[in-house]
């Protein structure tokens, strides 16, 4: 598992390290520099798997963009743009994956060029790349993914898989209704929330023989509290508009409330906050999603009641799982704090926001004496953080 990352001079992350848990959501302002936060890691993921460029770069979900908008330019930095980007992270067996990235401002190439490259677990240094070694291999491509071959199992080959594997999800409705092909499909589940109606099949199906799952499926229907029952099914098979009809499979919801025969819903009908609990059920519950992930805007065409309800349900799945599973969100809706347990040191919360120089700082919350007394007084985390007592708010 991650224990922590570290990245300078990444768009507004001039300096920031943070401490991971198995669940962590990040909050602020808009353009503190949350989803920054996620694509570094985005590009460290690139990087763990030999190749970055604007290909592997949108595979996980993350914005492409020129050498002049990636790297810092403050002005205490005197004017001076930095030559290269660095980007780091220590699983918690002790091993550690690191990389510094160059691409000229005057004459970016399309792939970016590895200038420092490190891979070790506990002192055993499976590559160690510096600037000398640049006339021996090509410095577009990474080594520790060459060198993972021969490496078939520990806790450095689990940290780099790990990070190959970390995609950045964020869901749209469009996409999740299935009247829009999502721009970048994976398994189980495109990452703007395509293929929703057959990954959820597999959580059905997969209930059959896990208790896990079979409780994510029974809170996330508890969760949508209109509906009877859901499932998937084949679209020709449901009474739609040609212009729902744009995907195979369809979600199906049966409506509790509406009589039989009549309260058959596709995804194209239904609220769009129905379709999110079940985009985080699969991410949660499928045994394909990555072990690294991150949900950008995790709170989006929520209810703050259910967001913060779900986001509740959503750490005790994440929390049940076996593989230590790791997921990185960022969210803007206050409920979706009172839905924390941040009791359970593996679930974290952070505030992220702009210093006065203009980069990026992240703080952990925690849970101390001060925010205990306070909230036997009344003061939930929601109204701490629109209160401005726990940072992260913008200034207007």
């Amino acid at each position: 598992m991650l224990e922590s990352i570290t990245f300078r001079t990444f768009k507004s992350l001039k300096d920031v390290s943070v401490d991971l848990g198995r669940v962590n959501v990040f909050i602020g302002a808009n353009g503190s520099g949350k989803s920054n936060l996620l694509e570094a890691l985005g590009v460290l993921s690139a990087a763990a798997d030999g190749k970055v460029d604007d290909q592997s770069l949108l595979a996980r979900g993350v914005r492409p963009g020129v050498p002049a908008l990636y790297k810092s330019a403050f002005p205490s930095n005197g004017g001076r743009i930095p030559p290269h980007l660095f980007f780091g992270a220590h699983g918690n067996d002790g091993a550690k994956y690191e990389a510094s990235l160059h691409n000229p401002l005057k004459d970016p190439a399309p792939a970016w060029r590895f200038k420092t490259e490190v891979w070790e677990d506990s002192g055993t240094i499976y590559v160690g790349r510096s600037p000398a070694q640049r006339d021996k291999s090509d410095p577009e491509r990474g080594l520790a993914a060459l060198k993972l071959v021969e490496i078939e199992s520990g806790a450095s080959a689990e940290l780099l898989k790990r990070l190959q594997n970390y995609v950045i999800f964020t869901p749209t409705t469009p996409v999740l209704r299935g009247i829009s092909p999502d721009p970048q499909p994976k398994q189980p589940m495109g990452l703007s929330g395509g293929n929703l109606p057959t990954a959820l099949g597999g959580l059905l199906k997969q209930r059959k023989t896990d208790e896990r799952t079979k409780k994510i499926l029974e809170d996330a229907l508890e969760l949508i509290d209109w509906a009877k029952s859901y499932d998937f099914t084949r679209s020709k098979r449901l009474a739609l508009s040609p212009a729902a009809a744009a995907s195979d499979f369809v979600v199906r919801f049966r409506d509790k409330f509406m009589q039989d025969g009549r309260n058959v819903l596709s995804g194209y009908d239904v609220s769009e906050g129905a379709l999110y609990v079940l985009f985080l059920a699969v991410i949660a519950g499928s045994k394909g999603t990555p072990r690294l992930c991150a949900v950008d805007n995790a709170d989006h065409g929520l209810n703050p009641r259910l967001a913060r309800s779900l986001m509740n349900r959503f750490c005790e799945w994440q929390l049940m799982a076996e593989g230590e599973r790791q997921v990185l969100l960022t969210t803007h809706n206050p409920l979706v704090l009172d839905g924390l347990p941040l009791q359970n040191g593996d679930v974290r919360l952070f505030t992220v926001c702009r210093t006065q120089s203009g980069s990026t700082s992240v703080r952990q919350v925690v849970v101390d004496d001060q925010l205990r007394a306070k909230g036997e007084r009344g003061w939930t985390l929601s109204r701490l953080w629109t209160m401005g007592h726990l940072g992260g708010v913008p200034n207007v």
